[in-house]
């Protein structure tokens, strides 16, 4: 320690109550007062932004684990309170803006690891979103799940209601001249502040919005289902390639930790050969007059809404694509919720290798969505695994004569958070989106193909795909 410090931290600590660091500075005069900062600078010069080896007070230096912590500070009230000096714990500071600060380690190797501290992009540099629909989705979840977005910001509004437009608007402070009709959808185009758009849509409406908001020249990021039919989508990644803008289908399990996590231990084969698959996805609902009960708007009922889950989820888990469908639909007679589309949609998808993965989805029971896949030496279940949050994966495996059950956990993250985010990087690093519009295009075949199954009551065999991951994009960075 120099001597200025050395003198500094004698006064501080022997002499704190009566005399404050400031008062001291006055009556040590401006030569310590320099010689604290230039040995501060020095430091600094040497050690670079990058470089720290220990807590210390950024005033004098001194380490953290000589900090006098029976010091007061005097309010100008007069009130007094135990204090000590501030300290500084040791960091690296890398000077990209998306590079993590590092601080130093505190915790062993008993406990789970901390992640990255976060590394949000300022708000002048995130990528702006107009959000195109003021329904269910985008006020519950959408909109909110900005507040964690690190790369992405609201900056439009796109709907029917002048009157949530401007409540909307007003709670998220988008401009005014940022909210447009729907006839209105085309001026994005002259909107600077707008990189991409959002279509949060009744499903008839995907295709005709996705053509339209690419010849905005802006980039799309469309709800799942993609569309009603295999024909729109083909029809909407043509008209995006042409535009020469980026579409990307919101498939966010796909983004959530907890099914990267199974989908990462099935590549590894942590428990052997994965054999088969049980899927469902099942929820209740009872407003007959809600589009997604009109076959016209929903293109169909249980299975794209949430059949797709299990669908989407066991190709994203297992690579390859099925190379058989076989199912069967049931609605119940009389019942005004499915007059037009089914309540429950079974399917069996056959997969290269003998892979069977069995599916159930289902509009009139209590909500159930959970997965198990079954393997040579063990099982991984995750149960709310097409939820928005409340993910539990348990594992089971035997090691002699014991059957171990194990449950993990690992940290959650808001799913269309890290999918808007992905998409945002992929604007910004001109990069394809990880589930691009032939990831959805492929899904719609798959799904007529089911519903021809049930129809002709027979198996139906699909279109042989060979490789893994034909049509995803590159693997989103780790958030």
């Amino acid at each position: 320690m120099s001597f200025t410090n050395e003198l500094l931290n004698t006064v501080l600590r022997h002499a704190g109550q009566e005399v404050s660091r400031k008062e001291f500075l006055n009556l040590a005069g401006r030569g310590l007062a320099v010689g604290v900062a230039a040995s501060t600078l020095a430091s600094c010069q040497s050690d670079g932004p990058a470089k720290a080896t220990a807590a210390s007070t950024p005033t004098t230096g001194t380490p953290a684990s000589e900090v006098d912590a029976s010091t007061v500070y005097t309010a100008p009230s007069g009130q007094q309170v135990p204090s000590s000096e501030a300290v500084s714990p040791p960091a690296k500071v890398p000077a990209g803006l998306d590079k993590p600060i590092e601080l130093e380690a505190w915790k062993s190797d008993v406990d789970p690891k901390s992640g990255p501290v976060p590394t949000p992009l300022p708000p002048d540099k995130r990528v702006g979103y107009a959000l195109v629909g003021l329904g269910h989705l985008t006020l519950e979840e959408i909109l909110p799940a900005f507040g964690e977005c690190k790369k992405s910001k609201p900056v439009a509004l796109v709907s029917a209601s002048p009157e949530k437009l401007k409540k909307v608007a007003q709670q998220y402070g988008i401009k005014p001249e940022s909210c447009y009709s729907y006839q209105e959808y085309e001026k994005l185009k002259d909107n600077p502040d707008v990189q991409a758009i959002y279509i949060v849509l009744p499903n008839s409406m995907h295709a005709e919005y996705v053509v339209r908001g690419a010849k905005t020249g802006k980039h799309i990021l469309c709800e799942k289902p993609m569309a009603t039919s295999a024909k729109e989508c083909e029809l909407m990644i043509a008209a995006c390639k042409q535009a020469n803008v980026k579409l990307m289908v919101a498939y966010r399990i796909q983004y959530e930790p907890y099914n990267r996590q199974v989908r990462d231990m099935i590549r590894d084969a942590k428990f052997g050969k994965v054999k088969y698959i049980q899927a469902q996805n099942s929820q209740s609902s009872a407003n007959p007059d809600h589009w997604r009960h009109k076959k016209a708007l929903a293109g169909g009922g249980a299975l794209p809404d949430i059949g797709l889950y299990c669908l989407n989820t066991s190709r994203f888990l297992l690579g390859t694509e099925p190379t058989e469908v076989f199912a069967h639909s049931y609605s119940t007679p009389g019942n005004p919720l499915f007059k037009e589309v089914e309540e429950m949609m079974t399917f069996q998808l056959r997969f290269p290798g003998g892979i069977v993965v069995d599916s159930i989805t289902h509009y009139n029971t209590h909500d159930s969505r959970y997965y198990r896949v079954n393997t040579e030496r063990g099982w991984l279940h995750l149960d709310n695994a097409y939820a928005y949050t409340g993910q539990q994966l348990k594992t089971s495996h035997a090691e002699g004569e014991a059957k171990m059950q194990n449950q993990i956990t690992i940290p959650a993250k808001n799913q269309f958070a890290a999918e808007m985010d992905h998409f945002s990087e992929c604007i910004l690093e001109n990069k394809q989106p990880h589930t691009p519009g032939e990831e959805g295009l492929q899904d719609h075949r798959i799904m007529e193909a089911i519903y021809q199954s049930a129809r002709e009551n027979r198996p139906i065999k699909l279109t042989e795909v060979k490789g893994t991951d034909v049509f995803r994009g590159p693997e989103p960075k780790q958030a």
